[in-house]
C-alpha cells in the first residue's frame, strides 16, 4: 500500500460558497498556483455556469472569483504558508 501524503502540511479543504450562486463546494489552496477543488452532485446542479446538457465542465469563472476573494480576505489560507495579500494575484 503506498502511502498518500498530499496533505502531510496539515491544511485540509474548507467548504465555500460561490458568491453567485450560493454552490458549496470544498477548497483547499496549496499555493497561489494551485488550487484543488471538490464539487459534489448537488453543487454541481446548483452551479449557474455549468450546462447540465453539455457533459464537459472546465470549472466555474464566478466560483474562481470567490476562491480568489476569500484567499485574500484570508478566509482560505494557503498551505504553503504565503500571506493573504499575495494569495490570488
Amino acid at each position: 500500500m503506498r502511502v498518500d501524503n498530499r496533505l502531510v502540511d496539515g491544511t485540509p479543504m474548507r467548504s465555500l460558497a460561490c458568491e453567485r450562486c450560493a454552490a458549496r463546494v470544498l477548497v483547499r489552496k496549496s499555493s497561489r498556483q494551485q488550487t484543488s477543488v471538490q464539487w459534489d452532485g448537488r453543487a454541481l446542479a446548483l452551479c449557474a455556469e455549468r450546462d447540465p446538457a453539455d457533459g464537459s465542465f472546465e470549472g466555474c469563472g464566478s466560483l474562481r472569483d470567490t476562491i480568489r476573494e476569500a484567499a485574500l480576505r484570508g478566509t482560505i489560507e494557503l498551505a504553503d504558508g504565503d500571506g493573504p495579500a499575495t494569495a490570488a494575484r
